[in-house]
């Protein structure tokens, strides 16, 4: 029975704490998520261009050097 009283509080001063930590939370602005979002977009679509060109390239190059071996 005194197992059962101690896990009930221990649980009620989680969740006091929890709500306490929550609170020093700054959340973002929209404007800076929208400005973040746009950057890890744009990021991305970069990232993704040059391995595409990279691929590409290599691909070539490979074509090329098998035609010239006479694959």
């Amino acid at each position: 029975m005194a197992e059962e009283a101690k896990a009930k509080k221990d649980r009620g001063r989680w969740f006091r704490e929890m709500k306490s930590e929550l609170k020093k939370i700054v959340w973002p602005t929209r404007a800076t998520v929208l400005k973040n979002t746009g950057t890890v977009l744009l990021c991305s679509l970069v990232v993704g261009a040059c391995i595409w060109i990279f691929d590409a390239v290599v691909v070539n190059a490979f074509q090329m050097l098998i035609t010239v071996l006479g694959g």
